[in-house]
């Protein structure tokens, strides 16, 4: 039986995310398992991808939508929840277009994070790897998604980079 009380973080390139439901369930960590959703279905486009990633996850998942209150979500858990969080990035994008205070909801939720109470998985892209964005907004939102990540990966127990479906031991 898996230590119950870890928190993993799972990073790395766009589309690493179809990977994780099969991190959480590979644990030996019976189901139920709750994925705790932050997007937002702002176009039809999002909704095909929202949908298509409810399809794939199947049955033994309980899904919470959390686009803006995350911390909030994980406190309202029952102890013991093995839980997938997916995405931190776009948790960001929603506090940053909703012009919240950015380093405070990090911060909050980092707290939480620090205490998980059951297996917690959390996922996030990697997005400071590429070229420096051209514009303000970009080059911010790369910046704070770096901070956000820094923070998480060292509450982390376990940190995997995701390559090519891949997962890859760092910490």
């Amino acid at each position: 039986m898996p230590d119950r009380n870890k928190l993993t973080f799972m990073i790395g390139g766009g589309r690493h995310r179809t990977g994780a439901a099969s991190q959480i369930q590979g644990t030996g960590v019976a189901a139920p398992w709750t994925y705790i959703a932050t997007a937002q279905a702002y176009d039809d486009e999002m909704r095909e991808r929202i949908a298509l990633h409810r399809s794939r996850r199947g049955e033994g998942w309980t899904t919470i939508d959390a686009p803006l209150d995350l911390a909030g979500a994980l406190e309202a858990l029952p102890d013991n929840q093995p839980v997938l969080i997916d995405c931190l990035t776009l948790w960001l994008t929603n506090h940053m277009l909703a012009d919240h205070d950015v380093g405070a909801e990090c911060r909050r939720l980092a707290d939480v994070l620090s205490r998980p109470r059951g297996p917690w998985f959390v996922v996030s892209n990697e997005v400071g790897q590429g070229i420096v964005p051209d514009n303000a907004l970009a080059r911010r939102f790369r910046d704070d998604a770096g901070r956000l990540n820094q923070q998480v990966a060292a509450i982390a127990d376990t940190v995997l980079l995701m390559v090519a479906g891949l997962p890859l031991k760092v910490k």
